[in-house]
């Protein structure tokens, strides 16, 4: 997972929102629930083929600032854990707590992948 760690991190993530879809993981390093959805993420990252949106992950009590940023960029209600689909700098499909597992994550990849063109490489 690409880290969003400064303001300029979400920069570099929104901008290539403006190319291709990107997922934004808010996690929370102190809560179970955000533990079992990090592990979801990261089998979906690990399962994934090129053209699939790559994750950044904001860790939201060490880096508060741009998780904050992301729920005013976006105008998305801060959550924790959250995974959001991000495209041209919009939120276009988000979930939250037990909403975030691998199998979820790969269906809305696939309901999508026609609205998007793919990244390369």
């Amino acid at each position: 997972m690409n880290p969003l760690v400064t303001f300029e991190d979400l920069d570099t993530c929104m901008a290539e929102s403006d190319t291709v879809p990107v997922f934004v993981f808010k996690h929370s390093t102190a809560c179970p629930i955000s533990s079992g959805a990090y592990r979801s993420v990261a089998e979906y990252e690990s399962k994934s083929h090129e053209g699939d949106p790559r994750v950044w992950m904001v860790k939201v009590i060490e880096d508060r600032p741009v998780s904050n940023q992301i729920a005013e960029l976006l105008g998305v209600q801060h959550k924790s854990p959250q995974l959001i689909l991000v495209h041209h700098r919009e939120a276009v499909w988000s979930a939250s707590h037990h909403g975030i597992y691998e199998k979820r994550i790969r269906e809305v990849v696939t309901e999508n992948r026609g609205r998007f063109p793919t990244r390369e490489g």
